[in-house]
């Protein structure tokens, strides 16, 4: 193994939260895999999802996104919040 792959792996550990080299490269097989889908498994990925949606409404939302790109395996949400004048 070279420093290269070994500080790939590192990363994927810290991203992922997972213990173990094989736990993370299972989490991040299923996230690609839902992805770009063109498996038995999951035939239409996430990614042909939204350019889809995108596509059919002409543009998506922030909170759209989200909601098209969340997986168990990376939890996506939108929040935001505004005001008009000054904070008290």
């Amino acid at each position: 193994m070279n420093d290269e792959r070994e500080r790939r792996y590192e990363a994927l550990l810290e991203a992922t939260g997972e213990n173990t080299k094989s736990k993370a490269l299972d989490t991040a097989a299923t996230y690609y895999t839902r992805m770009a889908g063109g498996t038995d498994a999951v035939p239409t990925g996430k990614i042909k999802d939204l350019i889809e949606l995108a596509e059919e409404q002409g543009s998506v939302t922030p909170a759209e996104i989200a909601d098209v790109l969340d997986t168990d395996e990376l939890p996506l949400q939108f929040e935001t919040e505004w005001s008009v004048g000054t904070q008290k």
